[in-house]
């Protein structure tokens, strides 16, 4: 393989710049962004955060979420404030309306096995009066979670024996 000289790299990189730091600017409307603690470095998986949202990580999924999955478990999601459970986001990102064909499917694994019950989700849209529940019946599974505007929107999850937050962002 031979060697690209510097120049041309120098050039590719410029051209890419502004589309990423486009990418890292845009932030969706009813949230603000973050401050990260800590830079990570180059090489970890992208992490967005937003003061109202939970971080969404594009890396493996944590181990014990992982059943079902063969090889490669990176996709989008988040884990909850205390840690009980996953949204795996495959409709990433969700979205209000949609007109691309893609659903807002999430895969809520918990972290931990629970009695037979639903898992409810109690929904506000951040600085709004704004509620909404959904249902998943069984508890943590797959789902399709949409919601009536674009925003960010506090999750209570409670299923049975467990309850997490989350924050996340509808475009």
């Amino acid at each position: 393989m031979e060697p690209v000289p510097v120049a041309a790299t120098l050039t590719c990189v410029r051209s890419l710049l502004p589309i990423a730091l486009a990418a890292v600017t845009v932030v969706p409307a009813g949230c603000t962004t973050g401050t990260p603690a800590t830079s990570a470095p180059p090489s970890a998986p992208a992490t967005v955060s937003t003061a109202c949202a939970s971080p969404i990580d594009t890396g493996p999924l944590p181990e014990w979420a992982r059943a079902g999955f063969s090889g490669d478990s990176s996709m989008p999601h988040t884990m909850g404030e205390r840690g009980e459970i996953v949204a795996a986001l495959f409709g990433h990102p969700l979205a209000a309306s949609r007109s691309d064909g893609v659903s807002n499917k999430i895969l809520w694994v918990s972290k931990v096995a629970y009695p037979p019950g639903d898992l409810v989700i109690e929904a506000k849209l951040d600085g709004t009066s704004i509620t909404e529940t959904r249902r998943v019946t069984g508890g943590p599974g797959p789902s399709i979670i949409d919601l009536p505007r674009s925003g960010c929107w506090r999750l209570t999850l409670t299923w049975p024996e467990h309850t997490d937050t989350m924050g996340l962002v509808y475009r």
